[in-house]
């Protein structure tokens, strides 16, 4: 059984491409060579910024010979029809068998595909591969029509067996494939052959390639750590950068220079950014804190150790640094006035055409936010103030430089202007949680501002009917509810969001929808509204900590579902109930009563609400019953009335045996009206009861 080793070297892959790129290679060669019926053991892809490479291990030599049959025409059928079928098959009309069918005697043929060779069937889907390769972004050099990331070179395709290597033959618009590859541009160009993988790297090790990102990416840190140990600072983690960077390199030489000093007065989130964005260097701090280092990584080995390439790289950081300096201390000039030059310019800024400025913005998130203080324990001066210098350094020069600065460099000039920290913490962290892993903030003024700026994006998309449909979802409104729901929750905070949602509605002269009413939607597109929107969002958020999905439903009801806080805690105390065997027999339990209930109200065209007399119990099961539910009463009132939801699923577990020994000793239905009409408002009794925790008919058996 042979190996396989395919290489496509070209110029230079852009990083971003790479590991996407060798996936694909992967997955396009081994589901085509399955397809046409090869097996093998194992494979796997790599990436330099210079070719492409899988191996193959343990391959078939050739695909089995398959047999088909193929039903045809009807045995008299016109014979162009006949002759039709023989020429799709291949075979003679005296190659066919008639057979009976349910139609008549039908033509069938037995059409037999013999195996083909390994190197046939590699060839045919290599060659597909490379030219329907799913690029991002490809190009055509030259007069052929091959298309490729950037000009492809050369194709290493070769089986290696026990008894030698094969090259497989192709020919890719004159690119014939070979067992030759190439080592590093500068320090080992020549070309040179391979007879097998493990060859292939060791040869590409000693041309001063290093074939897997991985092995790039731990000597790169790795001497990027031992630098900063030596020079006494540590090198700021960068799991991006550092995945980029190995993409960059086939020979990874990590270099450390120092920052001017002229530049350390910088924040040092501006050093980390500019040099991360503008030169791909790592940052390195000192015991301080403070960033005094970078290191920069060379694709080759030098004989001066790296002096030069650091010096020309210096001078270039250099350049961006003082661009840097220039924006921090105009920016500074202009946060120490108050910031109101940025806030007048944001109104000449459009957040969407249909929603206004970011100064119209900005007065929304302010009112917003004042409303919310209170709820969330912040000061309500402080949240108004706080919303509205948040976004003020979008007018910045250093945000309009590098835009994921924004919020960071908001908190450095409210502190400039003078603001208090509430209200510059505000400022960098309002914009969180961005994702399910991110901090969620816990300061009560950056709470209020978070919850009124995702608020008012989701009211006022929902305002212009501009809602994620299927897995499009371009203004990140899923994101923003999110948002919104780890606020609430990581913070415990007791808020009903409705009347938040109310008033950022009436912002864009809209009324607020009635949940309750289909038809009050204030002339949006359908009837489907916002907090169902955020329900959908606390389902998938429930669902991920492992909460059952019929429990969700089950407590989405009442009038308090915009109490998220309270919501969740109602879910999780069901969840773990019906977890217990208390728990699963009381559901049992309340849907034996409910059904007969029902199936009695339907019969009978009333509702028996109401009523259940404890003289009227004839059995000593009844009256134990009446006695267990006046007794779990007062202790399911003062753990609702508390909120705690434990407490009151502890309080329902009592009735379990009471109701299951009702439901064994006594019917229901009996032939006296008034002892019947009795027992069905003792079983209502019970549904209600159990109903004042969650609609307990959603909970799946």
């Amino acid at each position: 059984m042979p190996d396989l080793l395919i290489e496509l070297f070209s110029e230079e892959i852009p990083a971003r491409m790479q590991a996407r790129a060798a996936a694909d290679l992967r997955r396009l060669m081994t589901d085509g060579l399955v397809e046409a019926g090869l097996t093998y053991d194992g494979a796997a892809a790599f990436a330099t910024p210079r070719r492409l490479a899988l191996r193959v291990d343990g391959l078939t030599d050739e695909s089995p010979t398959r047999t088909e049959e193929r039903r045809g025409p009807k045995a008299d059928a016109p014979e162009k029809a006949i002759d039709g079928f023989l020429r799709s098959t291949g075979l003679s009309r005296d190659e066919l068998e008639e057979r009976d069918d349910k139609k008549g005697r039908v033509l069938f043929a037995t059409v037999t595909h013999p195996g083909r060779p390994a190197a046939d069937i590699v060839a045919e889907v290599l060659e597909r591969t490379i030219r329907n390769f799913p690029w991002p972004k490809s190009m055509r050099w030259g007069d052929g029509p091959l298309r490729w990331v950037r000009p492809l070179r050369r194709i290493l395709c070769i089986l290696t067996r026990e008894d030698g290597v094969e090259v497989v033959l192709l020919d890719v618009d004159g690119i014939a494939a070979a067992d030759v590859t190439e080592g590093h541009r500068f320090m080992a160009p020549g070309p040179f052959r391979v007879t097998g993988f493990g060859d292939y790297e060791r040869k590409l090790k000693r041309a001063h390639v290093v074939l897997s990102a991985d092995e790039r990416a731990d000597a790169i840190w790795q001497g990027a750590t031992n630098l900063a140990f030596a020079s006494g600072v540590e090198v700021k983690e960068d799991k991006g950068l550092l995945a980029e960077v190995a993409g960059l390199v086939e020979w990874p030489v990590p270099l450390m220079g120092r920052i001017e000093d002229r530049f350390l007065s910088l924040p040092p989130e501006v050093l980390q950014t500019s040099m991360r964005e503008h030169q791909k260097f790592f940052s390195a701090a000192d015991r301080t804190g403070r960033i005094t280092h970078f290191v920069t990584v060379a694709n080759r080995d030098t004989a001066d150790d790296g002096a030069t390439i650091l010096a020309g790289n210096g001078r270039v950081l250099s350049a961006r640094l003082a661009d840097a300096a220039f924006f921090w201390e105009n920016d500074l000039r202009v946060a120490k006035a108050g910031m109101d030059e940025w806030l007048a310019k944001l109104a000449n800024v459009t957040f969407h055409a249909k929603l206004g400025s970011q100064a119209d913005r900005i007065e929304r998130i302010a009112a917003l936010a004042r409303e919310i203080a209170p709820g969330v324990g912040a000061d309500p001066d402080q949240a108004e103030r706080a919303a509205r210098l948040a976004k003020a350094d979008l007018a910045s020069e250093m945000v309009y430089e590098f835009p994921e600065l924004q919020g960071v460099m908001g908190r450095y000039y409210a502190l400039e202007a003078g603001e208090p920290e509430a209200v510059a913490d505000a400022a960098r962290d309002h914009y969180a949680p961005l994702g399910p892993s991110d901090t969620v903030p816990t300061d009560p003024v950056t709470v209020a501002v978070a919850l009124a700026d995702k608020i008012d994006t989701l009211t006022g998309f929902w305002a212009i009917d501009e809602r994620p449909t299927g897995s499009k979802d371009p203004y990140a409104l899923r994101r923003a509810a999110l948002g919104v729901i780890r606020l609430v929750l990581d913070n415990r905070i007791i808020l009903p969001l409705w009347g938040p949602m109310r008033s950022g509605f009436s912002a864009y002269g809209l009324a607020q929808p009635d949940p309750n009413d289909p038809e009050d939607f204030s002339g949006m597109a359908e009837p489907a509204n916002l907090e169902a929107f955020l329900h959908d969002r606390l389902k998938v958020y429930l669902r991920d900590e492992g909460i059952r999905h019929d429990v969700i439903d089950a407590c989405l009801t009442g009038d308090r579902t915009d109490d998220l806080a309270d919501l969740v805690s109602r879910a999780r105390a069901l969840n773990a109930f019906l977890a217990t065997p208390d728990g699963e027999t009381l559901i049992q339990l309340y849907r034996r009563a409910r059904n007969i209930l029902t199936q009695a109200e339907d019969r009978d065209g009333v509702e028996y609400s109401y009523g259940a007399e404890r003289a009227l119990a004839e059995t000593a099961e009844e009256r134990a019953l009446f006695d267990a539910l006046d007794a779990a009463s007062p202790a399911i009132d003062a753990a609702l009335g508390a909120e705690d939801y434990a407490a009151a699923m502890a309080a329902l577990a009592p009735l379990r045996g009471p109701i299951d020994a009702f439901f064994e000793a006594v019917q229901v239905n009996a032939n006296s009206p008034s002892i019947r009409r009795n027992r069905l408002n003792l079983l209502s009794q019970i549904v209600r009861t159990a109903e004042r925790i969650a609609d307990l008919s959603r909970v799946e058996g």
